[in-house]
């Protein structure tokens, strides 16, 4: 939504304006103001970052260089979107923060009031906007790693920041202690539930696939063993060289603020893709999530394992020839 909001608040842009936006999503329509301007995108979730160099736009994970402009979409995690905040305003001369209400925008520009001069806000499309050119958001700026969980290391925006998932527990706890040579952990987060597969016997190579590049980071720090290979990937679309004896997973079912069954059922259907003729699934899903059909639809058997704390236990085998990696 920021074409809704952002023409309301930008000033004259010229060829040499320098405009860094933090945190679009692939569906962004940008205002024509911006058309002609060298603009920056910092996104660390691997479909939008896609998305956005497709389009022809540089993309970073990390904001680079000073700016005239920044533009922040707020993200769900207000924690996460004050410390995008800090960093636009330690690199931009002006600064536009820009979300619907359902992102927590208002709660935001009341905080941005207190602390800049004479900021400018707009309400239009559901949604809020606030521009401002001074203020000390310092105390905002991102801690770096958090040692808030024991043992593993997590950081701002990533899922499950202050916890370890309960789904992922309840997985660890139904996989078997040996499991197959070649796996893969399809959106491994920050690297729970893989620090849990390297453990058990039988595990030579372990794919951690994740889309959101600070939790791939984590997941680096968390995984200190040569079996591991980290792959920045859209876990729908992963393909690895070769077909994988295991897929363990949990999968994620929200694409916004709504669930999306679709994104699990996705998650699914690559791992009966990268799986070989003998390989197995083992995920966990809240237990209203409609994924025994998908299951049905891709692998030649499957069972419930057991339902407990919300959550369903799954396990498929068998899946069904479709492309993918050579055996």
């Amino acid at each position: 939504m920021l074409a809704a909001r952002l023409p309301l608040l930008l000033e004259p842009l010229t060829a040499d304006t320098r405009v860094v936006i933090y945190r679009p999503r692939a569906e962004d329509v940008f205002p024509d103001v911006l058309s002609g301007v060298k603009v920056q995108i910092v996104q660390g979730f691997k479909p939008d970052a896609d998305a956005f160099s497709a389009r022809g736009f540089e993309v970073v994970t990390n904001a680079q260089a000073e700016f005239d402009l920044a533009i922040v979409a707020v993200p769900r995690s207000k924690l996460e979107a004050r410390a995008l905040i800090a960093d636009a305003a330690s690199r931009a001369k002006r600064v536009i923060v820009d979300g619907q209400k359902t992102d927590g925008i208002d709660s935001l520009i009341k905080d941005i009031n207190k602390r800049a001069s004479s900021p400018q806000s707009v309400s239009k499309a559901h949604g809020k906007a606030i521009a401002f050119s001074d203020g000390d958001f310092s105390d905002w700026a991102d801690p770096g790693p958090l040692h808030l969980i024991d043992g593993f290391v997590t950081r701002l925006g990533v899922f499950s920041v202050d916890r370890v998932d309960q789904a992922s527990k309840l997985l660890v706890e139904a996989l078997p202690e040996k499991l197959p040579a070649k796996v893969a952990d399809l959106g491994a987060g920050w690297g729970y539930l893989s620090r849990a597969i390297l453990a058990r016997e039988g595990v030579r190579e372990l794919h951690v696939v994740e889309a959101e590049a600070a939790a791939l980071a984590c997941a680096k720090e968390n995984l200190d063993d040569p079996r591991a290979q980290f792959h920045w990937e859209d876990a729908t679309r992963f393909s690895p060289t070769t077909r994988l004896d295991a897929v363990i997973m949990n999968p994620p079912f929200h694409t916004a603020r709504a669930a999306d069954p679709s994104l699990g059922q996705a998650f699914i259907a690559n791992a009966a893709r990268i799986l070989a003729p003998h390989g197995e699934l083992w995920l966990v899903a809240n237990k209203q999530l409609p994924y025994e059909a998908t299951l049905a639809a891709h692998f030649g058997s499957y069972d419930q394992l057991a339902i407990t704390g919300g959550f369903k236990l799954l396990h498929a085998a068998k899946p069904l020839r479709r492309s993918g990696p050579s055996a």
